[in-house]
């Protein structure tokens, strides 16, 4: 789906948004330059055919090799790496996905749910047969570290290694409260599929990017929540008769968490991981209901990984966003034994 470029900046703020950052929006392929002029990157929009649509990405570097596929987190998008890959080498190409239902992909039919930390391995799956690939890569962010974990255990010798940021695997779920928020869940999920396009709402592009500071709630700064709304938001349709934009991801993601996994099947999963991993924590970072599920999870991946390098860096949930200088050595060090 084409989409209009929205504004840069807001009118008024203080930050500014970097003519590198800026041509990441703008066009199909662009080239994107580093703050510290050290690296230059071509990008191109790429769309992949799925039964319900396509499914949208960036992939940064170049065509001629295997990229490592990246994703985001749960209602972010690809632009999540925007500021990360540029201070990655040329060498390294990443194919930064939009996930079903979020960005510039398509949304499922209605009548399905989504199941993320169930459908994300199938999607994965999809891709390396699309292009053929054997031996992949992984980077992924919360939800997208948690689809990259269980592809690998899914498919223990089809992945080389991953990297997982502010995540172990998928968030153990207690089940008593799975049980008592089910109908819930169900209700609301029955609401947003017959919620009247009429009623979409529309916003300013201030308010809508205070919507997004928001409900991030300090994990992100404004100039990566403008990053995330180039794929997040769109121009109001002209049949809307509104005016302003809309948030491009599907509400019924807001109840995609059922079918979430306890504990102990996480850890069964954890055992079966082959590959290299590097797990980045981000300290404050995401809070955990069970204090125990973070160390326990990579403890139980270096029974059979090659190799598990766990790091705490400071920073945001959001640090590979807000603060990507801070991870990318590592992630570059880690990246290096693939080339």
């Amino acid at each position: 789906m084409e989409q209009s470029p929205l504004p840069s900046l807001r009118m008024g703020s203080a930050a500014k948004i970097s003519p590198e950052d800026e041509s990441v929006s703008n066009g199909p392929t662009s080239t994107v330059s580093a703050l510290n002029g050290a690296t230059y990157r071509p990008i191109e929009e790429i769309e992949i055919p799925v039964p319900w649509g396509t499914v949208a990405g960036k992939w940064w570097g170049s065509r001629q090799k295997q990229p490592v596929l990246a994703f985001h987190g749960w209602q972010d998008n690809a632009g999540t790496f925007d500021r990360l890959c540029p201070l990655l080498p040329d060498d390294i190409p990443i194919l930064a996905i939009d996930l079903p239902g979020h960005g510039r992909s398509s949304h499922y039919p209605k009548g399905m749910h989504y199941y993320v930390f169930w459908d994300g391995i199938s999607l994965i799956r999809r891709i390396v047969q699309y292009y053929g690939w054997t031996k992949i890569w992984l980077l992924g962010h919360s939800l997208g570290g948690a689809l990259s974990f269980m592809y690998a255990a899914a498919f223990p010798d089809d992945v080389e290694g991953f990297i997982s940021i502010d995540i172990a695997g998928p968030p153990a779920r207690c089940h008593r409260k799975q049980a008592a928020n089910l109908g819930e869940s169900i209700d609301r999920f029955l609401r947003y599929e017959t919620f009247p396009e009429s009623k979409t709402p529309c916003y300013k592009y201030d308010d809508a990017i205070d919507v997004v500071l928001a409900a991030y709630d300090g994990s992100v700064d404004l100039q990566s929540a403008e990053v995330l709304s180039r794929r997040g938001m769109v121009p109001a349709p002209a049949h809307l008769n509104k005016e302003g934009f809309c948030f491009s991801r599907d509400l019924r993601l807001k109840v995609a968490l059922m079918g979430m996994l306890s504990l102990e099947q996480i850890l069964a999963h954890a055992e079966r991981i082959k590959c290299k991993v590097l797990n980045i924590r981000a300290v404050p970072g995401l809070k955990f209901d069970n204090p125990d599920y973070y160390p326990s999870v990579v403890e139980a991946m270096k029974k059979s990984s090659d190799k598990v390098v766990y790091l705490e860096i400071p920073g945001t949930h959001h640090l590979h966003l807000t603060t990507p200088e801070r991870i990318s050595q590592q992630v570059t060090d880690f990246l290096q034994d693939r080339i």
